[in-house]
């Protein structure tokens, strides 16, 4: 079944907006006091060690999500890693905790909107569940654009109110500062350092959830990583500093026992704003973090159970797309109905909290994920962003994990533990039987190998071509110089395969007999065909070549064995009109599995066919497989603008190309020239350009 994709609309602001969002609500504007009676001053740096101890999780995610840039995020990763099973606790757990934070952080929004007017609590949490709900079917864009609203007036604040707190504290005396407010600095020891870290551990959690969107993000080979990494160092800079101008101006005992310090301590040194202007703005500032945080809550949350139908766990229902808003809103539905299911039914602070020793565990399977990945050797599996120090960072990050989770006590691992038991149990009275699928550890060792599932090879070159090339590709490049031959008569593969090989032998630097054995031996790679109209051949060496490609066009088709065709797939030889054959290193894997997807694409493309037949010549066979923004054609006439470079060698244009922009071709009269530096440019020929998107634009620009 083909599920209608995801649009991709949002950016890095976007990104980072819903991963800081997810972040500041409770665990700054409720849990600083009460983590100060665990560990008593001491309390901030319990917040610095918390968001030290996530970065292998947060590394470990940025990896998973950039190879991976697929809805469901934590699910998605763990199911295609660890198998079915394991991904069914994954969705539904992570689906429940967030479902059970989110639900927490409007009811913290009730109570703050509850000092200005006197509304029963949970009564406006669930009128802000509907509003959420709605504003997230309407489209992931106006969802996020309300997000940015909503951080940014949280930001601002934030950084006003640490602003005015510094200067507070640089008014007063640091030595008798640190006698009054610092001593005993720790009440509780290392033990209570340890449980005050695992308390707040979970205030950086909703870092990772950003990645449940990740097939909706632009680039997430840059703005996944970039935006976590940005919004972990301003959640670790306001935690930090935020609280630690709370136990310098509070007094220690009240502290301990304060529920909304940040509106207490912001009393005394913002009094010098006219009447109560201060907490006015605490209070929206406070606001505005319960409301991103259920906001995004919301939006994220949905997106396990669209993944989970998608995979056939759930009810296919559950992946439905609205054809006019492109959001999942089914699965948006039933993730507000059950927030107001557990808004009426049970006492959702202490629900939520039992709820955090689940997100631990599932911080520990994804770093465990990371190593399966990797050690499964999925060609693939291509990661934009690599997470450092493999492996001891994701085993530092499973130890860490199992530690918290030790230091949440009993309850909080029997909960989860009634999580688990539920999801395995779903697994197999609803999915085992649907469900064909293993995950990537039993690509990992070979006593294993008649689990491993092969189709899981396929998807991740589906996700290559999603994910489409990276800017580093030479892909323009590489068609602009490629071989091309252009048939009139019906031919054979392998005549075809001897003249292509004939072409490329000097190129790569490979005899003929030895580049026509490769291409010929039905390897494991066998003709992958696209579209029924086209083929694609590739292969590579252990050689340090550049990426080459040949493409063939044959008018009257190609006869080809179906010996040769991927998987021995059975295709009528009179369909196939376009052959490409591609040749890179094994030193460039990952390029070459990107180069092949995109191909694959372009081909793929409901017009192609017919263009690829109806191209004049080699010069317009090479363009349909060139993206328009990244390719010109310039004629040069002595009455265009074009006239300053007649008469002149290539290698004196640096002036009229901008950036990077490289000549691939020259038509003079009919006949094709690979040009060179000392090439003369005549009037009247025709200029094969390719380049970045914005030196074509200035390049049209300009002519």
């Amino acid at each position: 079944m083909k599920h209608k994709k995801l649009k991709k609309e949002l950016g890095l602001w976007d990104v980072f907006s819903i991963s800081t969002g997810a972040m500041f609500s409770s665990g700054f504007f409720l849990l600083p006091g009460i983590a100060a009676a665990e560990t008593g001053p001491s309390v901030f740096l319990a917040y610095l060690f918390a968001g030290i101890l996530v970065l292998p999780t947060m590394f470990s995610v940025s990896e998973l999500a950039t190879a991976m840039p697929k809805s469901g995020g934590t699910y998605y990763f763990i199911d295609r890693s660890l198998g079915p099973m394991m991904g069914t606790i994954g969705g539904i757990g992570s689906w429940f905790a967030l479902v059970l934070k989110s639900a927490f952080a409007l009811i913290g929004m009730g109570a703050y909107i509850g000092i200005f007017y006197d509304l029963p609590i949970t009564f406006v949490a669930i009128v802000l569940t509907i509003l959420f709900g709605i504003i997230n079917v309407i489209g992931a864009k106006e969802t996020t654009f309300l997000q940015k609203i909503l951080v940014a007036s949280l930001l601002v604040i934030m950084f006003f109110y640490i602003l005015q707190g510094v200067f507070a504290i640089a008014s007063l005396d640091f030595f008798e500062i640190t006698k009054t407010q610092f001593q005993p600095f720790f009440i509780g020891g290392v033990n209570g350092m340890l449980a005050t870290i695992g308390m707040v551990f979970v205030s950086y959690a909703g870092l990772t959830k950003v990645t449940s969107v990740a097939e909706e993000v632009k680039n997430p080979d840059r703005n996944i990583p970039l935006a976590m990494i940005l919004s972990l160092i301003v959640a670790v800079f306001v935690y930090v500093v935020g609280v630690y101008i709370m136990v310098t101006l509070s007094d220690p005992v009240q502290f301990r026992s304060d529920l909304t310090p940040v509106a207490t301590v912001g009393q005394i040194f913002m009094n010098w704003l006219p009447g109560s202007t201060g907490l006015v703005l605490i209070v929206i500032a406070a606001i505005a973090a319960f409301a991103s945080t259920g906001n995004a809550g919301i939006m994220s949350a949905s997106r396990y159970p669209m993944a989970m139908a998608r995979d056939k766990l759930i009810d296919k229902n559950y992946s439905a797309v609205h054809a006019r808003f492109g959001t999942p809103t089914v699965s948006i539905m039933v993730t507000v109905l059950m927030m107001i299911f557990i808004l009426l039914v049970f006492d959702v602070e202490s629900v939520a909290k039992l709820a955090s020793a689940f997100q631990l565990l599932l911080f520990g399977l994804l770093n465990l994920a990371v190593i399966v990945m990797r050690e499964s050797k999925i060609e693939g599996y291509d990661p934009g962003f690599k997470s450092p120090f493999y492996p001891w960072f994701h085993i530092a990050g499973m130890i860490i994990s199992t530690l918290l989770i030790l230091e949440m006590g009993l309850i909080s691992i029997l909960f989860t533990s009634l999580i688990a038991i539920f999801s395995i149990g779903w697994y197999f009275y609803y999915a085992y039987n649907k469900v064909e699928r293993e995950g990537a550890i039993y690509h990992v060792h070979a006593r294993l190998g008649e689990r491993r599932y092969h189709g899981l090879e396929h998807e991740m070159r589906t996700i290559l071509r999603e994910k489409g090339l990276r800017e580093e590709d030479p892909y323009e490049k590489v068609i602009g110089r490629a071989v091309v031959f252009d048939f009139s008569q019906r031919m054979r593969f392998e005549e075809v395969t001897d003249m292509v090989t004939q072409e490329l032998s000097d190129r790569v630097n490979f005899s003929k007999e030895e580049l026509s054995k490769r291409f010929l031996k039905n390897l494991e790679e066998g003709i992958i065909t696209v579209s029924q109209t086209a083929a694609l051949k590739h292969i590579r060496v252990d050689k340090d070549i550049e990426t080459e490609i040949a493409l063939v066009r044959c008018k009257e088709g190609f006869q080809i064995d179906k010996s040769y065709l991927e998987d021995n797939e059975s295709v009528e030889g009179n369909k196939i009109y376009c052959l490409i054959y591609l040749i890179s290193s094994t030193k460039n894997s990952g390029q070459h599995l990107r180069i092949l997807a995109h191909l694959a694409e372009m081909i793929d493309n409901t017009n192609f066919t017919e263009r690829f037949l109806n191209a004049q010549d080699i010069s317009d066979i090479r363009e349909i497989l060139l993206r328009d923004e990244h390719f010109i054609n310039i004629t040069l006439k002595q009455d265009s603008e074009s006239k300053r470079i007649i008469g002149k060698q290539i290698k004196e244009l640096e002036d009229f190309l901008p950036g990077k922009s490289l000549i691939t071709m020259v038509k003079r009269n009919d006949e094709l020239i690979f040009p060179h530096g000392d090439t003369v440019l005549q009037e009247n020929d025709i200029l094969s350009i390719i380049g970045e998107k914005g030196d074509i634009e200035e390049l049209k620009s300009f002519l």
